[in-house]
């Protein structure tokens, strides 16, 4: 027997799989965070990418416009702004010609309490607004060339001289990669902005890690663009939370070599389908809730079988965290319903419940969580297990005791990447 620990919730459970059933672990090539991070921000603010400093693109007189994009997850936001501020300030651009907005791409903003943790002192220098996709006053700033989509853009935002996004570039399901463009698109944008973008996210080439000819990806850059995106601040980190590398620049060129490392990190080639994955979403806070914890379902795909059994840990502890995502699941139920909703209706959260039926066509999907099992069964369509070991015993039974198996420790940081072996190609 091999164990392998996974993370789950705060704490980690092993599973005992068989050395002769076990193909390997997947799990991200970790980097070391930097020793300061402050140190890092500024650094790349002073080497930006593709573009001058940013206190070469302002002058004294200019009004600033900084996104802080709510897909950030647990970044350090407040270094972030400070040091982009302390750039700003130096360049003479005075506090009160600078306004935070708050991205958010549903009409549920965040609080004020949330925001003011987000964003700690800088919340007390300058103005800090919530976007909201339903407000009545968006400006309409053109239609993306490529996939026809009106973009109407927060005002604020719209109306400053020099725009900034900060973000954090991650693996995202359908959009390739979060970070860059994102910041515009969903983020400060309407609703029919929105519902037009991610419309396109049934696109076979609308998956995580792809740029390539992503509808998605295309049409939120053109986006960026038509919103006059002046410089970007993103950020890497490794799976404790800690940042790698700062980027910062360029709309798409700072993006892009972020990604570049994303991919070194986190992208791990295999070489053959397992008849069986084990995959933890990663623990805290990726498996908070079951709408957090399938990104990590939805990566470890490529490297199973068409038919074999997807293990996923994650504990669920606030449970399946997502309303809309628990409404298709009950009001559409099937992939068709879902798919055309998706493309007619599209509404944040949806997204989830046409990722999990597309997933149920071809696997079986064991969860082991604290989530109630009426939940996983009834609603999410789900087998349950009550711990990992008796999950991999009955997924053993199902797809044969010599099923060979993975087990992915990460997996809503990291993407395997199914390649055929060199000696194997025709």
């Amino acid at each position: 027997m091999v164990d392998v620990w996974l993370p789950y919730g705060k704490t980690d459970v092993c599973v005992r799989i068989p050395a002769r059933n076990l193909l390997g672990t997947i799990e991200p090539k970790e980097q070391p965070g930097v020793a300061d991070q402050k140190i890092e921000i500024d650094r790349a603010l002073k080497e930006p990418i593709g573009s001058k400093p940013i206190g070469e693109i302002v002058n004294a007189q200019s009004r600033v416009a900084i996104v802080v994009d709510d897909a950030t997850g647990m970044i350090p936001i407040e270094q972030m702004l400070l040091s982009v501020l302390c750039e700003l300030n130096a360049a003479g651009v005075r506090d009160e010609n600078i306004t935070v907005i708050f991205g958010c791409e549903t009409p549920l903003s965040s609080d004020a309490e949330e925001v003011s943790q987000r964003l700690g002192e800088a919340v007390k220098r300058v103005r800090v607004v919530n976007h909201d996709v339903l407000a009545s006053d968006l400006v309409y700033v053109g239609t993306t060339k490529t996939h026809g989509n009106k973009v109407y853009l927060n005002r604020l935002f719209a109306e400053a001289d020099v725009r900034v996004l900060l973000g954090e570039v991650q693996y995202h399901n359908y959009a390739g990669y979060g970070g860059g463009r994102r910041g515009v698109l969903p983020a400060v944008v309407g609703a029919e902005t929105i519902r037009h973008n991610h419309a396109l996210l049934v696109s076979a080439n609308s998956t995580s890690g792809n740029l390539e000819d992503n509808p998605v990806h295309i049409d939120m850059t053109e986006a960026a663009h038509l919103s006059k995106v002046d410089f970007i601040v993103n950020v890497v980190e490794n799976t404790k939370g800690e940042i790698v590398r700062a980027f910062a620049g360029d709309l798409e060129a700072a993006f892009l070599e972020a990604a570049k490392l994303v991919d070194e990190i986190y992208g791990v080639v295999v070489d053959r389908r397992a008849d069986i994955i084990v995959v933890s979403a990663g623990g805290y806070p990726w498996d908070l809730t079951l709408y957090e914890a399938l990104k990590g379902l939805d990566a470890s795909l490529d490297a199973v079988k068409r038919g074999g059994v997807i293990i996923l840990v994650a504990e669920c502890i606030e449970g399946y965290g997502n309303q809309v995502f628990y409404d298709w699941m009950t009001r559409l139920g099937e992939i068709k319903n879902v798919e055309r909703e998706v493309k007619r209706n599209f509404a944040s959260g949806g997204q989830r419940a046409y990722y999990l039926l597309k997933a149920l066509l071809n696997h079986q999907i064991i969860v082991v969580s604290a989530m109630p099992d009426f939940y996983a069964t009834s609603i999410f369509k789900l087998k349950t297990a009550r711990a990992v070991n008796d999950a991999l015993n009955e997924a053993l039974k199902t797809a044969g005791s010599g099923s060979r198996v993975w087990a992915m420790t990460h997996g809503n940081n990291t993407l395997p990447v199914y390649r055929v072996p060199e000696e194997n190609k025709p």
